[in-house]
């Protein structure tokens, strides 16, 4: 198994406690010939207020890690320990945020927004207030009664990130949530997460195949090995905060971004060598 530098940012060393541990976390699916192990006893702690982002190639298992942490897969080895409780199904104190545009088209967004308050049977006039301020967050103040079908696709994912904020969960769970976006905006939205996260001092796990994404945003990065899924090594993003976009077009922006795609490149080759021969002896069988 390749070593890896699991070094903890300045601002999580003295944090005595993970908020966030994923231990050995092995999970297969399917049984003799045609199993496949998707991920392989991956390890890393986040700490509270921490911004960490999971990258690697497709077919790495970075889905599959995201639904057990989210508890959306139960059926693995290993934990997934929140504040010390094992993941077993949803838990109250992870809040999702989805690749796909998941805004109720028959809610405006202040009702789309208020609805985890709604769920929870809080009055209308406090779910109005907070969803409010969560809407003033994401910087929508003015859209309250739009539609979704009358906002832009980074918009309409804003209002997924207040949605899932408004129930101020202890963790933000991200999967690929600007992966729709053309690059200004992922940009753009990218500096609007960061201003939220450093505001809200929220503990944020991202899961990503961007590399200027996880490096514009992230205090560590994990970079994943090609199937199996393994933990390669973990990088240390030492960037002054805050942070906006504007470093990006940095000398030490471009040294993180040349150090990891070094590694992701080796394992999307082995990525694309290991499908090139699966679909030479599919051929072959056909």
């Amino acid at each position: 198994m390749p070593e890896v530098r699991n070094a903890l940012a300045p601002a999580a060393v003295a944090q005595a406690r993970p908020q966030l541990q994923i231990d050995k976390v092995f999970k297969r699916f399917g049984e003799g010939e045609g199993a496949v192990v998707a991920v392989d006893h991956v390890s890393f702690d986040v700490h509270p207020g921490e911004f960490v982002a999971v990258i690697g190639p497709s077919g790495c298992g970075k889905s599959t890690l995201f639904n057990i942490i989210g508890g959306l897969l139960d059926d693995y080895n290993g934990n997934v320990l929140v504040e010390g409780d094992r993941v077993a199904g949803p838990h109250p104190a992870i809040g999702m945020v989805f690749q796909e545009e998941s805004t109720f088209p028959w809610r405006n967004v202040l009702d789309n927004v208020a609805f985890p308050l709604e769920l929870m049977g809080l009055p209308k006039a406090i779910r109005t207030e907070q969803a409010r301020h969560f809407i003033e967050l994401v910087g929508l103040a003015g859209f309250e009664k739009r539609m979704p079908s009358e906002l832009s696709g980074g918009m309409k994912q804003r209002v997924s990130i207040a949605r899932t904020l408004v129930s101020k969960p202890h963790i933000l769970l991200m999967d690929e949530p600007f992966a729709a976006l053309d690059e200004q905006t992922r940009l753009l939205l990218g500096d609007k997460i960061t201003q939220i996260q450093q505001e809200l001092q929220q503990t944020t796990l991202l899961i990503t195949h961007n590399l200027t994404e996880a490096v514009q945003l992230s205090d560590r990065i994990v970079v994943m090995t090609y199937r199996p899924g393994r933990v390669k090594r973990i990088v240390n993003i030492d960037l002054p905060r805050p942070r906006t976009s504007d470093v990006v077009s940095s000398d030490a922006f471009g040294h993180y971004v040349a150090e990891i795609w070094a590694d992701l490149r080796e394992e999307a080759t082995r990525g694309m060598a290991d499908t090139e021969q699966r679909t030479r002896g599919a051929r072959g069988h056909g």
